[in-house]
């Protein structure tokens, strides 16, 4: 036997699959780090606009609030999307079919697309429904800062769905040091274009809507024009004359839609819930909105960790190697694990220094710190099995389990005992936060018996 055969040998380790593994540790950790900082940024511009509307109070604060609840709807809807074409983009990358995976790119991003310039159109036409209808009785003050964020940030509907779709292509082949590269570009842009609009052009959420804007048209350009880069493995042609392929389409929609009507159900279910929030008062929103921006941060390892898990599990399927899509699933959840207890820790040691920043009551940010402690322990605990796991279902075609268990969960433990909870026994926001946490859990619970039983491995992409 040759060196080169003699090094290509593998003996597994106690726990690891027989067989060469598909991602070594160093290859993982490339994928995971720059993900991991792409959600930091992500998740920290939005706080340091937030932090800059705050100077301006806590009204402007929770108009922004109240349509960035609405906002996150569309992202989770192109995220969902975008998860059905990378999936199958990495199940033809597992088996080695490029040609065929840069065709899948190419339907993903027209068909994205598509439905995110009519998703715009709907908002403008429905704008009146979501100021006045969809939130309740707000305060005029608040709902006219709401009206002119909204009127502005629609905009750049078309351009997040292009941004995760190109995103997401990109990450599915290994490479996420480009998505976060362009993301600090974007953020950087954000945030001074913020302070430029807000405090040296006195613009208010006006100009916060417009600074997003305009990083969020220059982040989906750059991303579409470098996979055009014939390069790349996974690349696109000439979108122009590109036609529609119903057959690839009908593909991403069967993983996606499912996923998409999970993840919007469960961005309307906590819309509805806002709107419960709002009926507390000015004080409760502001302090939901802030509290909302810091459990993005006490949630970072793991939702970078979900799209690692789609980009690994879904070559593995592609492969026909469950064992390996066991052995990562397992791995990357004790790393999930091992990350959040970390950074909530530190969270947990810095909360009065971040609770300084903003100009907030002290009854604000009296209730922030208790949500903050609260969000931040049922992290630690539940949030992985409930969040990190079903990524691994979603990644071999178990999408439909997926949707399911969370639309019920959702609207049976989040919305009802919202309403229990924070309405008829008197928690307010508090027990709001609480019915989430009992959402996790049921989630969690019927996760784990799906990945036990197996019924994952023999689904068809």
């Amino acid at each position: 036997m040759d060196v080169a055969a003699l090094k290509n040998r593998f003996i597994p380790k106690r726990g690891q699959p027989a067989g060469p593994l598909k991602f070594s540790n160093k290859e993982l950790i490339k994928i995971i780090i720059p993900l991991i900082i792409e959600q930091f940024l992500s998740i920290f511009v939005g706080m340091v606009a937030i932090m800059m509307i705050s100077q301006q109070g806590e009204q402007a604060t929770s108009g922004i609030a109240l349509i960035d609840t609405v906002n996150m709807l569309f992202i989770n809807i192109f995220a969902a999307l975008a998860t059905g074409g990378a999936v199958i983009t990495g199940y033809y990358i597992g088996q080695k079919k490029m040609e065929r995976a840069s065709k899948v790119a190419e339907q993903l991003v027209l068909m994205v697309t598509g439905i995110s310039l009519l998703i715009m159109v709907l908002v403008l036409v429905g704008q009146n429904f979501i100021l006045y209808n969809l939130f309740g009785d707000l305060e005029p003050v608040t709902r006219g800062y709401a009206k002119d964020y909204l009127n502005r940030i629609v905009f750049a509907i078309p351009f997040i769905g292009l941004y995760n779709s190109a995103a997401a292509l990109f990450r599915v082949t290994g490479d996420t040091r480009t998505p976060m590269n362009i993301s600090l570009l974007m953020n950087g842009i954000n945030i001074a274009l913020n302070y430029l609009f807000i405090f040296i052009l006195d613009m208010s959420v006006r100009g916060s809507a417009i600074a997003t804007l305009i990083s969020r048209i220059a982040a989906s350009v750059i991303l579409i024009i470098m996979l055009h880069d014939k390069k790349r493995a996974i690349h696109l042609g000439n979108l122009f004359k590109t036609k529609p392929d119903i057959s690839v389409i009908k593909r991403m929609l069967y993983i996606g839609v499912p996923n998409g009507l999970e993840n919007s159900m469960f961005q309307i279910g906590k819309i509805l819930v806002v709107r419960l929030v709002a009926s507390f008062g000015a004080v409760s929103i502001a302090a939901n909105g802030i509290a909302a921006s810091l459990a993005g941060y006490q949630v970072l390892p793991g939702a970078a960790m979900g799209f690692v898990v789609i980009t690994v599990v879904s070559q593995c399927v592609g492969a026909r190697d469950y064992e390996q899509g066991r052995y990562y699933t397992k791995k990357l959840l004790k790393m999930t694990y091992v990350s959040v207890w970390v950074l909530n820790a530190a969270i947990f040691l810095f909360l009065p220094n971040i609770l300084g920043i903003y100009n907030f009551a002290p009854e604000t940010l009296e209730m922030i710190r208790q949500v903050a402690i609260y969000h931040g322990i049922c992290v630690c605990l539940i949030w992985p099995l409930s969040f990190t796991l079903p990524n691994t279902l979603r990644a071999s075609g178990d999408m439909k389990y997926s949707m399911t268990v969370s639309v019920l969960s959702m609207w049976i433990c989040r919305i009802v005992f919202s309403y229990i909870l924070g309405r008829y026994l008197k928690m307010g926001l508090m027990g709001v936060w609480v019915a989430m946490t009992l959402d996790w859990t049921v989630r969690g619970i019927c996760f784990i018996c799906r990945y036990i039983n197996g019924k994952w491995t023999r689904q068809k992409i």
